[in-house]
């Protein structure tokens, strides 16, 4: 098999030739740009101080090339729209350098401030004539968002105004999607994931309008999370602008590309912690699942894409609900969670729905365990997971700085076994 049939062979629940692999075919699978740089010399493919591309300029991740998924057995490749977490494009790549040195290549719209504590502030489009949208604490990996809610009265308050960075896409975003999908689907044999449109009702990376020079609406992330109690109907009318909106872009994509996807990541929204749900059973069928069954029925009546949802934290609870709402795909599979112990979600839920991650848990494990503790985990996990299909492996989300590199490599290491 090549990567595309195993991996679409797996999302159907069969079992592939070999294990499949993914590192960098999303937004929540990626490796950190400073670990990219220390995996690159440590297999010797570039010469010391080459500088890794940033291809995700929130989260800093960086760009797996070719010739590291091949060393590594990756399976998987993105697609995305032209703009990034800040809404510039991915384009005119320039020089820069983090606090530890890795040297890296930012876009031509990457402009900061750095001020007078090393605290880097980065700007929505690029433009410096509005406030920041984010900031790189100083000696930090990555970007948080700032909080620029305007004061408001009740009674002012417009849902449209939530819905700002939710468009319709143009012909010239449509014309990339379709080049870039394209060109990937005929020049290799990866699966290709598209994160193409927003369709994550309440994605809180996204709530505060990164992208936005000047958002409006509720912004505040605490308020935001008040509202989905205190303002529901508002919830539900930025909700149902924010599905007819990206149900109409998935028609003009799917006339586009046609099914050159093998899955569309539909949604980010975490709806757990550590310990528990974060959104009750009942607040999710009430505000989100209606919307994500319109979505994924829509999907599956029309594509042959699989329909893929993030979400972190203890969500054994939801998961019947999220298979219900015609989920296919659920990441990160947090197994440090409370009540995700994995062989029970093999056992209850492996038939219904693909496991993509899981692989090694990134707090603790791979952050600050030994060699030993890594392999030894992402051996079980394997074992469990990977047993009559409907798995992918990738880390439990993405693979944070400072992780030490022995330890992705002896990760690597063990998932090559399996290849």
């Amino acid at each position: 098999m090549n990567s595309r049939e195993r991996i679409n062979t797996t999302l159907n629940h069969k079992t592939p030739d070999k294990l499949p692999v993914d590192f960098g075919g999303t937004t929540t699978t990626g490796i950190h740009v400073s670990v990219v740089y220390k995996i690159r010399q440590y297999y010797g493919l570039d010469e010391p101080g080459t500088p890794v591309k940033v291809i995700e300029p929130y989260q800093m991740l960086g760009e797996v090339k070719d010739d590291l998924k091949d060393i590594i057995g990756i399976d998987v490749i993105s697609a995305s729209g032209p703009n990034n977490f800040f809404g510039f494009k991915n384009e005119g790549w320039k020089p820069w350098q983090l606090w530890d040195g890795t040297p890296v290549l930012v876009p031509e719209k990457f402009n900061i401030e750095i001020n007078e504590n090393g605290s880097v502030y980065q700007y929505a489009q690029g433009d410096k004539n509005y406030p920041p949208c984010a900031v790189m604490p100083n000696k930090g990996y990555f970007f948080d968002s700032l909080n620029r809610q305007k004061p408001f009265n009740e009674k002012d308050l417009d849902p449209i105004d939530n819905t700002e960075e939710f468009k319709y896409l143009g012909d010239d975003d449509l014309e990339y999607i379709k080049q870039d999908t394209e060109r990937k689907y005929s020049n290799s044999s990866y699966a290709i994931v598209g994160t193409l449109v927003s369709s994550g009702f309440g994605d809180i990376a996204l709530v505060p309008g990164p992208s936005l020079k000047d958002p409006k609406g509720i912004r505040d992330v605490t308020e935001w999370y008040i509202s989905t109690m205190t303002r529901k109907e508002y919830i539900k009318k930025v909700f149902e602008k924010q599905c007819e909106i990206a149900i109409e872009n998935y028609k003009k994509i799917f006339t586009a590309i046609g099914n050159k996807l093998s899955a569309v990541f539909v949604s980010g929204t975490d709806f757990g912690t550590q310990d528990r749900l974060f959104s009750s059973i009942e607040n999710y069928r009430e505000l989100f699942k209606p919307y994500h069954i319109k979505i994924n029925t829509w999907i599956h009546e029309n594509t042959d894409w699989k329909t893929f949802i993030h979400s972190c934290g203890a969500i054994k609870e939801l998961l019947p609900d999220l298979i219900d709402a015609g989920f296919d795909i659920v990441n990160p599979v947090q197994i440090s969670a409370a009540g995700m112990e994995p062989a029970t979600l093999k056992r209850q839920f492996g038939k219904y729905i693909t496991f993509w991650g899981g692989g090694v848990d990134t707090q603790k494990t791979l952050a600050i365990g030994d060699e030993k503790d890594v392999k030894e985990q992402v051996k079980q996990m394997i074992e469990i997971f990977n047993k009559d299909g409907g798995y992918v492996f990738s880390t439990v989300h993405n693979i944070q700085a400072n992780v030490p590199i022995n330890n992705v490599i002896a990760m690597f290491d063990v998932i090559k076994q399996y290849r």
